[in-house]
């Protein structure tokens, strides 16, 4: 798949769980984890700026593009 979820990177690159993170946004830790793994068919606005708020950072940090 040519876009690739960068989640664990950022968490990681901030010291937080996918649990804390989950709490924080108000999202369930398995539809996280489904975005985490790079199995979510879509992803709404308002759930990409909840996530780039609690971890400051950009779309960009969370997604990025690789072709082929």
């Amino acid at each position: 798949m040519p876009v690739v979820v960068r989640l664990d990177k950022v968490l990681a690159d901030r010291g937080m769980t996918l649990t804390e993170l989950a709490s924080r946004v108000g999202l369930t830790l398995a539809n996280l984890s489904v975005l985490k793994n790079g199995r979510a068919r879509a992803v709404r606005f308002s759930t990409l700026e909840a996530l780039c708020r609690e971890l400051d950072c950009t779309p960009g940090d969370l997604l990025t593009y690789e072709p082929g």
